[in-house]
């Protein structure tokens, strides 16, 4: 998922959509641990995206507070 693409999303959305993927990381991390994670490079993805979702809920709260 790109910048742009998180920049056009709600609050709530925002909301929902990083649940969804700690939830995805979660799931990876157990499979990596009992060696059945066929794609070791979705971890990676999902962590940069769960950091682009959070980068953008900052810039969010930011304008909002001025």
């Amino acid at each position: 998922m790109k910048a742009v693409e998180i920049r056009e999303l709600s609050a709530s959305e925002l909301n929902e959509k990083l649940a969804d993927l700690k939830a995805e990381l979660f799931h990876l991390r157990f499979q990596h641990a009992i060696n059945q994670l066929e794609n070791p490079a979705r971890i990676n993805a999902v962590k940069k995206d769960i950091a682009r979702i959070m980068t953008v809920m900052t810039e969010n709260a930011d304008k909002s507070a001025q």
